[in-house]
C-alpha cells in the first residue's frame, strides 16, 4: 500500500483550508481541534451513521489543517470516482484480508516521518455490535496514539477532541473512548452501536 510522504499538517491559511472553513460557516458548522498533535497518529472517525459524516469530517479536518489518508471499502473506488477518492487520500481496503492490511499500514508508519491515517472502526453506516479491531492493532504496532475525531450533529461541530495513548490494555483504552463518544450526537443515534471489540476481531 503506497502512501505519499509529506507533511501531515497544512497552514490554516492554505487555500483548501480557507475554502472548507467558508463552506462549514455557510452551513452553520464549526470546527474543534486540540494542541500538541504528533506528526504520526491514527485518526478515529466516529460515529459513522451517515454518508454526511465523511463529508463534514473531511471538511473539518482540512479546515483545521490536517493532511490525512483514509480507508474505505474497495468497492467505493470503482470508476468513475475512484481516482478522485484516491486523490483525496483514500486507500481502498478489502476487509476480507484484515491482517495483511494492518501490517501494511504499520510498515507505512515506520517508513514515514509524518503520517495520519483515518479509520472508521464501525466499518459501515449500519448499526453493529462491535468495532473492527484493525485500528487498535495498527496504533499499537506502529507505536502511535489514537486521536478521536467526531461529527456532532447536536452541536453542529466537527473535528478532533482527544488523544488516547495505546497502553496494550484494550478494554481500558476502549473505556476512555466510550467516555468521549457518549457525549457526541450522531446523525442517526439509533445506528451507533456499542464501542467494543469481540475476541480481538
Amino acid at each position: 500500500m503506497a502512501m505519499k510522504k509529506g507533511n501531515s499538517f497544512r497552514s490554516r491559511y492554505n487555500i483548501p483550508g480557507i475554502l472548507c472553513r467558508i463552506i462549514l460557516a455557510a452551513i452553520g458548522w464549526k470546527t474543534s481541534s486540540i494542541s500538541q498533535l504528533r506528526p504520526k497518529f491514527v485518526l478515529i472517525g466516529a460515529p459513522h451513521t451517515s454518508n454526511w459524516d465523511f463529508v463534514l469530517g473531511y471538511l473539518a479536518m482540512t479546515a483545521i489543517g490536517l493532511r490525512l489518508h483514509w480507508v474505505g471499502k474497495h468497492t467505493l473506488f470503482r470508476p468513475p470516482i475512484g481516482w478522485f477518492l484516491k486523490w483525496m487520500g483514500g486507500i481502498p481496503v478489502n476487509r476480507g484480508i484484515r491482517r495483511n492490511f494492518v501490517d501494511q499500514v504499520i510498515r507505512s508508519f515506520r517508513d514515514c516521518d509524518q503520517l495520519i491515517v483515518a479509520i472508521a472502526p464501525e466499518g459501515t453506516r449500519k448499526k453493529t455490535d462491535r468495532w473492527k479491531s484493525g485500528f487498535y492493532y495498527i496504533a499499537r504496532g506502529a507505536q502511535v496514539p489514537l486521536v478521536l475525531g467526531f461529527v456532532d450533529y447536536a452541536q453542529k461541530s466537527a473535528g478532533i477532541g482527544k488523544i488516547v495513548e495505546v497502553t496494550g490494555d484494550m478494554e481500558k483504552d476502549l473505556e476512555e473512548m466510550r467516555e468521549f463518544y457518549i457525549k457526541v450526537v450522531p446523525r442517526h443515534p439509533e445506528k451507533f452501536g456499542e464501542i467494543r471489540i469481540i475476541n480481538g476481531k
